[in-house]
């Protein structure tokens, strides 16, 4: 959720270039680190929604994955940003939790043989082009265990303006999780950011593995 240029055609992950911009902006504080979990997935959270392993994929500096810790969860928190890894790593020891943090890749999940019955995306999603956004749904739906549930919060096409991620459309959602998932419900929501005390629009979706 980076403010910087509006980038529909790049993914952050496939192209080492933007990794390395991408890594950089923990040199300060990205917008989108706002130092606590989203107010949606606390609510989620608190509502009894999470269960099993929790992943928190693309977890930046570990809230949600530190979230699902302080419950009592099983939790792991993967992001391809050595940087951010390490401020989750010393968030952790601070707050004296235990999630698994791993520097990896969000298309490469499949590889790693690992599953989860609750998978949490805050801000992933909407980074992806159309190919890597299939990749990364195949290697999703490898990844959560039959029955388990995939939370995922991105920027909506309601939110106007063309600084930061890719705005995606409900349709879009529905379309990549067409097949081997089941939608139970995607709504309006907002995700904070430290540059607008508004927010930004976002969908909140919940979707299940067939």
């Amino acid at each position: 959720m980076a403010d910087i240029p509006h980038q529909s055609g790049e993914d952050l992950r496939s192209d080492p270039n933007r990794a390395i911009e991408f890594d950089a902006l923990y040199d300060g504080t990205p917008p989108w680190d706002i130092g606590h979990p989203q107010p949606a997935f606390l609510t989620l959270a608190r509502s009894g929604a999470l269960a099993g392993r929790v992943l928190d994929i693309g977890c930046g500096t570990g809230e949600h994955a530190l979230m699902a810790a302080d419950l009592g969860f099983d939790a792991t928190g993967i992001d391809s940003s050595p940087k951010a890894i390490q401020r989750a790593d010393r968030k952790a020891s601070e707050r004296s939790l235990a999630p698994r943090l791993i520097v990896g890749n969000a298309l490469e999940l499949e590889s790693r043989h690992e599953h989860y019955d609750t998978v949490l995306d805050c801000g992933l999603f909407h980074v992806f082009d159309d190919h890597d956004r299939a990749t990364f749904v195949r290697n999703l739906q490898s990844t959560v265990e039959p029955g388990g549930r995939y939370f995922m919060l991105c920027f909506s096409d309601d939110q106007p303006g063309d600084w930061g991620p890719r705005r995606v459309s409900k349709a879009e959602i529905e379309s990549s999780f067409a097949h081997g998932w089941r939608i139970e419900s995607i709504e309006a929501s907002r995700i904070e950011i430290t540059i607008d005390p508004e927010g930004a629009g976002a969908w909140l979706a919940a979707i299940a593995r067939s």
